[in-house]
């Protein structure tokens, strides 16, 4: 994963996982970075940040704990160069994320996307709580229609607060970033966002005593 790199492994991974736990720009983590002794250019953070964020989330989800049938389920927003883009995330009835997914499509469109994803990565669950957004309910009605095992709705919007105090956290960390340029930099950096944020919930499975250290296995 880290031949041919000027910077040794543990370099690498302490800036991206900088970006990801505390959401600096790529300028301060450069600063951080000198302070411990690596010259390091923020161009080559954002690299790093680029490149090995598929694979560390690709390890990640070899190693995510198991999460329970009942699901809540929502979408946020996410500006994009200057454009909102959807946000869907799902968590269980104890907290614990499902998935996510970041997409510029329309919106009926991208609840089928990140339904899809969900249940692929997580299994089908029993229920999905939602608020009263068509686009969601019309979603499942279709997945159910092509299913034998059918997703019970329900529409309680007080039982969707868990989810929704949960996209605070990964909101917090964007407006530390500055907001993004690029789309697919936006999915990356996002994707590396929520990586750490199961780790702080105990959603990995891991024999490391720290955040930092059990996202360092991670690379092997």
């Amino acid at each position: 994963m880290f031949k041919g790199h000027c910077f040794p492994k543990s370099i690498i991974i302490q800036a991206v996982y900088f970006k990801f736990r505390f959401g600096l720009s790529y300028r301060e983590i450069e600063e951080l970075m000198s302070i411990r002794g690596a010259k390091v250019d923020h161009a080559t953070i954002q690299r790093w940040v680029f490149k090995f964020t598929p694979l560390l989330e690709k390890e990640f989800r070899k190693r995510k704990k198991a999460v329970g049938k009942r699901w809540r389920m929502d979408e946020t927003y996410i500006k994009v160069k200057g454009k909102w883009c959807y946000l869907y995330r799902a968590v269980d009835k104890q907290g614990n994320t499902i998935d996510f997914l970041l997409t510029n499509r329309r919106k009926r469109m991208s609840a089928q996307s990140f339904l899809i994803k969900a249940i692929e990565n997580n299994g089908k669950p029993e229920l999905i709580n939602i608020d009263k957004s068509g686009s969601n309910k019309h979603t499942i009605r279709i997945y159910n229609k092509r299913s034998f095992y059918k997703i019970q709705i329900r529409q309680c919007k007080y039982l969707n607060n868990i989810v929704e105090q949960d996209h605070r956290f990964v909101k917090k960390r964007i407006v530390r970033c500055l907001g993004f340029k690029e789309f697919e930099s936006a999915k990356r950096t996002l994707s590396g966002i929520e990586m750490v944020h199961l780790i702080k919930k105990d959603q990995l499975i891991s024999n490391r005593k720290s955040m930092f250290k059990s996202f360092y296995a991670l690379a092997g």
